[in-house]
């Protein structure tokens, strides 16, 4: 188990770094991908609360995963996790 986790820990440092690169070179996309995630994490919430008010039980977690693909992908990508979290209720 200790070396899987020192693979993940190497490949997330690789990966982190890539993305300070592309940060150093692109701030614009960087502020653009922090808006999109904050707005993200804003509609899952919102559309949770409205959901459970409608009395459906499909609803999708704000974790690291979910603000990165609304972040990456925008709003298609907050309907993507409501799609498969749809897919998984049936």
């Amino acid at each position: 188990m200790e070396k899987g986790m020192g693979m993940a820990v190497i490949a997330g440092a690789c990966l982190l770094i890539l993305f300070m690169v592309t940060v150093k070179r692109k701030a614009e996309f960087f502020l653009n991908f922090c808006l999109r995630a904050v707005l993200g994490g804003i509609s899952i919430y919102g559309l949770n609360l409205l959901l459970e008010t409608w009395g459906i039980s499909c609803s999708v977690g704000i974790n690291i995963c979910s603000l990165l693909t609304s972040g990456i992908l925008g709003f298609s990508g907050v309907s993507l996790l409501y799609a498969v979290a749809a897919f998984h209720f049936l």
